[in-house]
């Protein structure tokens, strides 16, 4: 069974920082994409970041270009999103895809999320 698993979510107070992990579980997701999509109360599930397979190329939405670097870990399946300079509009539940292309809100596979609340 393929599971992705974040951690690192928290209560932090603006200009804080974070570092969520996404443990893929279940299969080798070497060769797949990943990312990190965020969801706001009563928003829509937005695109944060992305990463390729080989780690050599990544992408970010502009809101948090510049504070939050992607990364991953092969040899661990683990990705990582770090986030610097956090503000309140960053407070979501970030969740963690695969897909073997690239991340949309239609991939595959999916983490249970973790919440990030950034205090004014």
């Amino acid at each position: 069974q393929v599971q992705l698993v974040e951690s690192g979510g928290g209560l932090v107070q603006a200009g804080g920082s974070l570092r969520l992990s996404c443990a893929a579980s279940g299969r080798t997701f070497s060769s797949y994409a990943m990312g990190w999509f965020r969801q706001a109360p009563g928003k829509e599930r937005e695109f944060v970041a992305t990463i390729n397979w080989s780690g050599d190329h990544t992408y970010y939405a502009e809101a948090v270009k510049g504070r939050f670097t992607i990364s991953r870990d092969t040899a661990k399946n683990t990705v990582y999103l770090q986030m610097n300079s956090l503000k309140p509009e960053d407070t979501a539940v970030y969740y963690c895809a695969a897909d073997r292309v690239g991340i949309t809100t239609r991939s595959p596979y999916w983490g249970q999320g973790t919440q990030v609340t950034v205090s004014s």
